[in-house]
């Protein structure tokens, strides 16, 4: 496949490779079901391919968010050059993690990161595949300062604009493959 961006086919790839599930999980939630772009080997390369393009040089290390995080994190970084570094949730991970509680629209989570897989100064970027409100990446993003890295950004798949996800991400670059409508 082409590069999605040089020929104008990134937008078809979001109407054809992006499924919308209505009320899903609770009502008046359009879901966003990754799933198909997944399943695509072409489109998925031509999206990641596509995505390093819009970040940032030197980055060392990718921090993807449980779960689609690390299915989009791992391939970008793989194409970067970088590590990649999963932020799970909480008592996934071996050993005594990091780890930061926090609320969400509809109830409480916990994430938690290796305690050793970020060097301080490691220049980072927080990947996953869809910014909404915000809650998980702001969290996600204050557990990664605690280990003192250069924080470069946060990439996204789909950012779901008007819901206030960026606000709550005050002073980081950020960028997604595409921005829809909530």
């Amino acid at each position: 496949m082409t590069d999605p961006a040089a020929d104008g086919c990134l937008d078809d790839l979001v109407r054809t490779h992006i499924a919308l599930h209505p009320d899903f999980p609770n009502p008046g939630v359009l879901f966003r079901d990754i799933t198909p772009l997944l399943a695509d080997a072409a489109a998925l390369r031509a999206v990641i391919r596509h995505w390093t393009t819009l970040l940032p040089e030197g980055i060392e290390y990718v921090v993807g968010t449980e779960a689609r995080g690390f299915v989009l994190g791992a391939p970008l970084a793989y194409e970067l050059g970088a590590g990649f570094v999963p932020a799970r949730k909480a008592g996934k991970l071996p050993g005594t993690p990091a780890g930061l509680s926090y609320d969400l629209e509809y109830g409480s989570a916990r994430i938690e990161i290796p305690e050793h897989a970020l060097p301080a100064g490691g220049r980072t970027l927080l990947v996953d595949d869809l910014l909404a409100t915000g809650g998980t990446a702001a969290a996600t993003l204050e557990l990664t300062r605690r280990f003192d890295v250069e924080l470069l950004g946060a990439s996204f798949l789909i950012e779901l604009a008007g819901l206030g996800g960026r606000e709550k991400l005050p002073g980081v670059p950020l960028t997604a493959v595409w921005t829809l409508d909530a």
